[in-house]
């Protein structure tokens, strides 16, 4: 058996299926500051790919999203966590923008987050955006 606490874990990517690549790239680099980190196709597949985050591939957790043509977007019932240094000038943003609320922004009690609000993506994924107390670093 294998000692979990001498191996080391770091989540890698999440994966979600677009309807629209370029849509989905455009949404997460835009309006959520992420960078296009990298980009491959499957030809046999059927599918373009494209890996978004904040920092570098090898050190952040990214998300990759893959478009199938011809072949319609599952659907998830899970959501991503990104937390922001000011929600509500984002909320602001992402409100002119046309950005769908599943949840309008509001402070929160207890807990620690400051703000939280969740938005969908193009694709309707659910997106909880956080204010923490104690900043990005910490």
């Amino acid at each position: 058996m294998t000692d979990t606490n001498a191996i080391q874990f770091r989540l890698r990517h999440t994966m979600l299926p677009v309807s629209d690549l370029e849509r989905s790239v455009d949404f997460y680099t835009r309006l959520l500051g992420m960078t296009v980190l990298r980009r491959r196709s499957d030809p046999v597949g059927g599918r373009s790919i494209a890996y978004v985050g904040y920092d570098e591939e090898a050190m952040a957790t990214v998300l990759e999203l893959i478009a199938t043509e011809g072949k319609p977007v599952a659907p998830w019932a899970g959501h991503i966590a990104v937390a922001v240094s000011d929600l509500k000038a984002l909320c602001a943003r992402l409100e002119a923008e046309g950005v769908s609320f599943a949840m309008p922004l509001k402070a929160i009690e207890n807990g620690t987050s400051r703000f939280q609000a969740n938005i969908l993506d193009p694709d309707r994924f659910m997106i909880e955006l956080n204010e923490l107390r104690s900043g990005l670093n910490g």
